[in-house]
């Protein structure tokens, strides 16, 4: 079983196939877990509520034609005061990208933009939804290391959140209170240096990566992309429920071996 209690960060580390993708597709309500049951917050997966607790972004952020204040406030049912979207830009790392298209009125064609200002965009859309649990598969992998630290350090201060990362770089996992490591047949889970004596694939993953400084800018450190990725697809006019980031497949094997089952529960308290 795996439980994070509200307020947690989990880091979630394998190779490529181990089931990463699957793992956020469950939790998401994506995917159904072909036995035991997944809970959000003390609400069953899937279900209304759980789906109000959670936002998933994905490693292909999605951004829509209209202005960047428009692409920001997507997940909020309400009007999002100017202030709130300028210091959520700020926090995630967005807000020289806002200057430089021209601020929150600014119109944005997606197709200018690169994968990296996309995923900005998606970032801070989800930094200012109102679930509590975000699930970042691979949201970063296109930011360089710094940019990618301010994002992550940003959802983990959200107060009250949980905040689960596909990691692609070991910074990410050091930053984490907890790491998983999925091979696709066991899992392990602790803190860095006690996977670090405990589990020789999380060794041997460690010592794959590379030094971020030694990548070039908007590259990850270590490509551990899943086959099972999940794509993003939601947005106005296309598939979704109007409050969360949706996806599509491929996703893979539904069961993820070890992940979860029977009465695992994310972002409750306890």
């Amino acid at each position: 079983d795996l439980t994070l209690p509200a307020g947690s960060h989990l880091a979630v580390v394998g190779p490529s196939g181990a089931g990463k993708s699957t793992l956020t597709a469950l939790v998401a309500g994506l995917l159904t877990p072909d036995r035991g049951t997944i809970t959000v917050g003390g609400h069953p997966v899937p279900g209304p509520e759980a789906a109000a607790a959670r936002v998933l972004i994905p490693q292909e952020a999605y951004v829509f034609g209209g202005t960047l204040a428009e692409n920001l406030a997507y997940l909020r049912p309400d009007p999002v005061p100017e202030e709130e979207l300028l210091a959520a830009a700020e926090a995630v790392g967005l807000a020289p990208l806002a200057d430089r298209l021209g601020g929150l009125g600014a119109q944005v064609d997606p197709a200018t933009l690169s994968a990296g200002e996309r995923q900005l965009v998606a970032l801070t859309r989800a930094y200012l939804s109102y679930a509590p649990l975000a699930l970042l598969d691979e949201a970063t992998c296109h930011l360089d290391a710094g940019t990618e630290e301010r994002a992550e350090r940003a959802f983990a201060g959200r107060p009250g959140g949980t905040l689960v990362v596909v990691a692609h770089r070991i910074s990410s996992a050091r930053r984490a209170g907890r790491v998983l490591v999925m091979d696709g047949r066991s899992t392990a889970c602790g803190g860095h240096e006690e996977l670090m004596r405990s589990s020789a694939l999380y060794r041997d993953l460690v010592g794959n990566w590379a030094p971020a400084s030694s990548r070039r800018r908007s590259e990850p450190a270590l490509s551990l992309r899943d086959a099972d990725r999940v794509d993003a697809v939601a947005g106005p006019g296309l598939a979704g429920d109007g409050r969360h980031v949706v996806a599509h497949g491929p996703v893979g094997q539904v069961q993820a071996p070890g992940d979860l089952r029977d009465g695992g529960s994310l972002g409750r308290e306890g």
